[in-house]
């Protein structure tokens, strides 16, 4: 099974630290505050592991508020790099590793976490397989994805018309589940397009009791400060889901 690592092309990691570095995006304003709201209230004493965790962000975040330790997964170099750099905390551990290979984790955990990266990921049932058995009965699991409106076509843009204005967001060959060729800074950025059914249905069958799912939009006053926001009003840019382990499983 390929392990795709865009973010160690230079190229690619150069443009993604720009667009972090901005603080002005979606991740910011939409992605990040409802992926919080989404786990459990409170962090303290828990078991947490980060599947995609980038710079570490929510690791260092999650210690903030009480985590007892932290396990950030990713395959790329450049970002573990960058999350030691910023990281001075014994009770976080950075592991080299793709999300795919997670069952090989000696750990178990009481959360785990995931942002923007299953999407990335080509077995999605054999995750689920492993978090089934790396989650505490009663554990959490909550990520989010790219829409499968917005992944179902690999050009992902809207339609224009002659003057140059959006007229609508495509969607087509949504039931045709599989890799698409995509340009993100980059070409040839593979991303796994999956229905909605399919997120759900996937924990459902591996022992998971959905608890929410959301397909959040940017708010009127966001969109009122950041205008180009507005298209993303039209349609939900992210799909995100919380579930929990049932006991007995």
């Amino acid at each position: 099974m390929s392990r795709q690592n865009v973010y160690d092309d230079p190229r690619f990691f150069a443009g993604y630290q720009t667009l972090r570095q901005k603080g002005a995006g979606l991740n910011e304003c939409l992605e990040q505050p409802v992926l919080r709201r989404l786990m459990p209230d409170s962090l303290a004493n828990l078991s947490i592991l980060d599947m995609g965790c980038g710079s570490g962000d929510f690791a260092r975040a999650a210690r903030a508020e009480g985590a007892a330790r932290v396990i950030g997964i990713d395959l790329s170099g450049n970002m573990l790099a960058e999350a030691r750099a910023r990281t001075d905390d014994p009770a976080i551990d950075y592991r080299e590793m793709a999300i795919e290979d997670l069952g090989q984790l000696d750990e178990c955990f009481d959360l785990a976490v995931s942002s923007l990266a299953l999407h990335y990921v080509d077995d999605y049932a054999s995750v689920l397989d492993a978090l089934a058995r790396k989650l505490n009965e009663g554990g959490h699991l909550v990520f989010s994805v790219e829409h499968p409106i917005c992944t179902a076509v690999a050009r992902q843009r809207w339609h224009f018309d002659e003057d140059g204005q959006a007229t609508h967001w495509p969607v087509d060959n949504y039931r045709d589940e599989s890799s698409r060729d995509t340009h993100w800074f980059i070409d040839g950025v593979v991303k796994y397009h999956r229905s909605l059914e399919t997120y759900v249905n996937g924990l459902l069958e591996h022992g998971f009791r959905l608890t929410r799912l959301e397909e959040a939009v940017p708010t009127l006053e966001q969109v009122r400060a950041t205008p180009a926001l507005w298209p993303h009003r039209r349609r939900p840019p992210f799909l995100f889901i919380s579930a929990v382990r049932e006991t007995g499983q």
